[in-house]
């Protein structure tokens, strides 16, 4: 790898928008989870595509690896410098740039967050509504096909990225998909990018579907004795086929945690946060089903109400839940782990992976999107201990195993990046294979993020 030759090209495209500064490195070579530090060789900053395009030319001459960097909020070390080269930060490329209200989609470069995006949309009556909780970059949440707590009923990036435009390793630019609601033509380029994680491309343009902002929102919570009851109900809620628009989960260590970090009174028991969106008489029935259900599994009552201030507030202390419970345990780190698996059998997932943990030295809250099957738990260590990170490693693979078992995958939201790529080869068999030949023939050098996601990389 030539990297002061690329560096010295770097220099003479972007000028002081190509770094080699410690602060940047080191800024751009950590995670938010359990991997040590891995900092590039340099941070690049574009404004355009036909940047994008030169810097990737660039890399590929010299032999450089090119890792994407959205807002740097992925958990499974995709955006860290494995084998050095540079890091692509879209920070500059943030504009939305064409929204079409008639047709409720919006093109928008790859560093606009989802926050960002709608309040973009406010006065137009429309909103982009995958929800991962933190504020990703859009072109990050497709890369890593995100979803979040809406999933349940909007689905996620798979289901609400309508086209790309992609820059290949060979600096070939590539539109994938258009704005028609479906096609027939070809392969499907833009599923494939959806999810590659950096590994095939770099995304400098997304076209995305929109949502209208529902006439009437309410939301709500509940606690229950046990976690069986407050899964059981989710499970009939979701089979009666009552529209949730969100529907989480917090066990008792969480809400404990809750209660600490932002001072709300919540018992200490597992807890359901749920949303309905409709029109104003739907959403009371449905709240009320929901209610009916509740009681039947022993909750508590279910407690909720329209107020907008209300409603944020709730969702505010669930996007929080990752810090509240890091709180937990001052100085912890976190090694962060999520499984997925048919409806039918979470109970049972959930149930196992507690009693797992239970029998573990280690503390380690479960929380999670139960409303398609997804749920998380926190593992927290003492990086101080080496024990306590290969017992966090040693349940995290029996929670994959688990899924796997049960008919479900090894991560429903936060991907494979460097963290779990020991797990395709049972998820996928010689699909694995298959998805590094599809590497080698669109990068033979393997400079995209490469040490991610696919075999031998």
């Amino acid at each position: 790898m030539a990297i002061a030759q690329a560096l010295d090209a770097l220099h003479a495209l972007l000028g002081e928008r190509c770094s080699i500064s410690k602060s940047e490195r080191d800024l751009h070579g950590r995670s938010e989870s359990h991997f040590p530090p891995m900092p590039p060789d340099a941070v690049v900053w574009p404004e355009t595509t036909a940047e994008v395009r030169q810097i990737v030319r660039i890399c590929a001459t010299e032999g450089c690896p090119v890792i994407g960097w959205g807002a740097g909020t992925s958990l499974e070390g995709h955006g860290l410098a494995v084998q050095g080269g540079v890091v692509v930060d879209f920070a500059h490329m943030n504009r939305v740039l064409e929204i079409r209200q008639a047709d409720m989609d919006v093109t928008v470069q790859p560093g606009v967050t989802r926050e960002a995006l709608n309040e973009e949309l406010r006065a137009t009556g429309l909103f982009f509504p995958v929800d991962p909780g933190a504020n990703a970059t859009l072109g990050g949440m497709a890369m890593t096909r995100a979803s979040g707590t809406t999933t349940v009923r909007y689905g996620s990036m798979r289901d609400n990225v309508l086209a790309l435009e992609v820059v290949l390793a060979d600096g070939r630019v590539i539109r994938t998909g258009t704005r028609a609601r479906k096609s027939a033509a070809g392969y499907d380029l833009t599923a494939l990018m959806v999810g590659s994680e950096g590994t095939l491309g770099l995304v400098t343009e997304l076209t995305l579907r929109l949502s209208g902002i529902p006439e009437a929102t309410s939301a709500g919570i509940c606690a229950f004795p046990d976690m069986g009851s407050a899964v059981n109900a989710v499970i009939e809620t979701i089979q009666m086929g009552i529209p949730m628009a969100r529907i989480e989960f917090a066990c008792a260590e969480t809400a404990r945690a809750f209660t600490a970090y932002a001072g709300v009174e919540m018992a200490e028991a597992p807890h359901l946060m749920v949303e309905f969106h409709g029109a104003p008489d739907s959403v009371a029935q449905n709240a009320e089903r929901f209610a009916e259900i509740v009681a039947d599994h022993g909750g508590a009552p279910f407690r909720w109400s329209t107020r907008e201030e209300e409603r944020r507030a709730l969702w505010a202390l669930r996007h929080a839940g990752y810090y509240a419970i890091l709180a937990s345990r001052p100085g912890a780190r976190a090694l962060v782990t999520d499984i997925c698996v048919p409806i039918s059998r979470l109970a049972q997932a959930m149930a196992e992976t507690q009693a797992d943990i239970a029998a573990s030295p280690l503390p380690g809250p479960i929380l999670g999107h139960v409303g398609d099957g997804n749920f998380h738990a926190v593992l927290m260590i003492d990086e101080a201990v080496p024990a306590e990170l290969d017992e966090a490693k040693r349940l995290a693979q029996r929670m994959a195993e688990r899924a796997l078992r049960l008919g479900g995958t090894c991560t429903g939201e936060h991907g494979i990046g460097m963290g779990k790529t020991g797990l395709m080869a049972a998820e996928h068999g010689a699909g694995w294979d298959v998805m590094g030949q599809l590497k080698t023939a669109l990068d033979p050098q393997n400079l995209m993020n490469p040490g991610k996601l696919v075999p031998g990389n």
